[in-house]
């Protein structure tokens, strides 16, 4: 369905070493790309003393906007796996910070590619993975004489109530998954009297 969408169900973290050089992962659930850098920001500051905080990040229910970050490693060898392991799960309102304490032994570009893809996916798996479907909000008001038919339109649709005034003029708020929502608007637009905000 066009209207699901995959993120993660809660932080989670990763530990892996390679060659000396120790890679701690996190994964964090953000619904901004504000938010996204404040928490890498925070996870910066926190292993300020680590030689490398990479990361990236995918924001909104279509994945169009995203960012990575190498943070001094090579170009392409840390915030672009790190991305690649979000994209592989089709992961979205996510962002994965990847900390790492140099060894003294140089990896490589294939080694560090390695090593980042591995702790993001352990920081990712540690998350579990959960399905979301989007919704659409829909505000109207409407005569006290048509909540029989604005009734069985949300009954009959399976409309969720997420607000409701009853008074000589009525108001309702109603929450709706997004393939649903023009047959929603349809019907509730039949109703004698109702005007949507």
């Amino acid at each position: 369905m066009a209207d699901v969408y995959l993120t993660i169900e809660r932080e989670g973290t990763g530990k892996f070493t390679e060659r000396k050089s120790r890679f701690l992962s996190f994964a964090y659930h953000v619904v901004t790309a504000d938010e996204a850098k404040a928490r890498l920001k925070a996870l910066q500051n926190e292993y300020h003393d680590a030689r490398h905080v990479c990361w990236a990040y995918v924001i909104g229910p279509e994945r169009k906007e995203w960012q990575a970050n190498d943070n001094g490693e090579p170009s392409g060898t840390a915030g672009k796996p790190i991305l690649g392991q979000i994209n592989s799960l089709g992961l979205t309102d996510v962002a994965v910070g990847v900390v790492r304490y140099f060894g003294g032994i140089k990896l490589g570009t294939p080694g560090l590619i390695a090593a980042y893809k591995e702790a993001a996916s352990l920081a990712l798996e540690d998350s579990g993975i959960k399905e979301c479907v989007r919704q659409q909000l829909f505000s109207f008001n409407f005569p006290y004489m048509a909540m029989n038919d604005v009734m069985k339109v949300v009954k009959s649709t399976g409309a969720e109530i997420v607000s409701q005034q009853f008074d000589n003029s009525c108001s309702m708020k109603l929450s709706i998954r997004l393939d649903d929502a023009e047959s929603l608007y349809g019907r509730l637009s039949g109703v004698s009297g109702l005007t949507f905000d």
